[in-house]
């Protein structure tokens, strides 16, 4: 049986640092990678996010509510973002998140917050939209049909804020990124709500 690698304390103070994991959760996330600093961020990475969905499903009523103003004073944003406890609320960092995430409505104007919550009737009305459109442009109706699924899951991206993109970082989506902070603060972590405002708009 093959021993574990030894690894350093500047490793796991400097993996601690970069990930907000525990110190004994970045020692054997080293020792498992063979000391292979970006492999132990995966492993933590991948752990995370499975604790994140068990955390998922709790109960969050505490949380803030952050504004975003854009320059110039003609676009805002407001959000309600949730957690499980005061105490995390309260944090610098979870403060950001919540500004974060009003910059991301401001920005890319989000109509819903998941797909769960866009109307049956909208989602049938966009569909038949699409493969109508399919059609028209000369495909058969099984083209059509997985033209239209592809076009559908695209409106979802645009129009919910969880499927976005995240403007800071276009490399994960909002609800990608809500799953990395669920499994950072142990807390389950909820968008409640948003609104956005433009001068002159209904």
């Amino acid at each position: 049986m093959s021993q574990p690698v030894k690894v350093s304390v500047e490793d796991i103070k400097r993996l601690r640092e970069e990930t907000g994991a525990g110190v004994m959760d970045c020692k054997r996330a080293l020792e498992q990678a063979g000391g292979d600093f970006e492999k132990a961020k995966e492993f933590l990475r991948a752990a995370g996010l499975l604790k994140a969905e068990k955390k998922s499903g709790r109960v969050a009523r505490e949380g803030v509510i952050a504004c975003y103003i854009h320059h110039g004073n003609r676009l805002g944003a407001m959000v309600e973002l949730n957690c499980e406890s005061d105490f995390v609320a309260r944090t610098p960092e979870f403060q950001q998140l919540a500004q974060e995430i009003a910059m991301q409505v401001a920005g890319m104007n989000p109509q819903y917050i998941s797909r769960e919550d866009v109307p049956e009737e909208v989602v049938v009305k966009q569909k038949r939209l699409f493969y109508e459109k399919a059609i028209a442009d000369g495909n058969s109706p099984e083209d059509a049909e997985k033209i239209a699924e592809e076009r559908l899951a695209k409106f979802f991206e645009e129009v919910c804020l969880l499927e976005q993109a995240c403007i800071r970082d276009d490399s994960k989506t909002v609800g990608e990124l809500l799953k990395e902070k669920i499994a950072l603060f142990g807390e389950n972590i909820v968008v409640r709500r948003f609104v956005r405002f433009v001068v002159g708009e209904e």
